[in-house]
């Protein structure tokens, strides 16, 4: 299955908290973003995600005690089992990938020069998609999804449900929010 197939809901909850969590386990996305935990808690919070029909994608950049490395990679696939990763490495996207894990490229837009990179980055790691920071900059989605043939998720600074249409009208596949209020939009 490719990630455009996997999004029943354009919103994606981008968890941070033990807290946000127990509000994603209920709300109406399927994807998560987990971006909490640590190596005694990331596959327990995986594991609950999983069990309420959501699918996991961990973000190693932030869980604690994860080393950069393949060995990580292996044993976050085989320990723990989520859909995939997402890291804004792209050697780890690579490991990722070769392991049959699905990969979402993170990717901060702070001026031109950073969109050069992250199109040039994207386009040699290859991940089954990119997530694109901060999300509120419609031009550069706008950009971004004309020109790169993988599917484009808004983050970041997303707090109003009028910015979540403007994005998915720029050409964004999803929008990930760490606010649960809108991880109930009926997308």
């Amino acid at each position: 299955m490719n990630f455009i197939d996997m999004v029943e809901s354009q919103m994606i909850a981008s968890v941070h908290t033990e807290k946000s969590l127990e509000q994603a386990l209920t709300s109406n996305v399927n994807i998560v973003f987990l971006l909490t935990g640590d190596l005694l808690t990331a596959g327990i919070y995986i594991e609950r995600l999983q069990n309420a029909g959501k699918r996991v994608f961990l973000h190693l950049d932030f869980i604690d005690g994860l080393a950069n490395s393949k060995s990580a990679i292996s044993f976050v696939k085989e320990t723990w089992g989520p859909t995939g990763i997402i890291t804004t490495k792209s050697h780890l996207i690579k490991y990722a990938s070769d392991m049959g894990l699905m990969t979402i490229q993170r990717i901060f837009l702070l001026d031109g020069s950073a969109v050069t990179k992250g199109i040039e980055m994207v386009n040699s790691s290859k991940p089954d998609a990119i997530e694109i920071m901060p999300g509120v900059i419609t031009k550069v989605i706008d950009q971004l999804s004309s020109t790169l043939d993988f599917p484009v998720i808004a983050g970041g600074l997303i707090t109003e449900a009028s910015e979540v249409y403007e994005a998915l009208r720029c050409g964004a596949l999803a929008v990930s929010s760490g606010n649960p209020e809108m991880w109930e939009l009926d997308l």
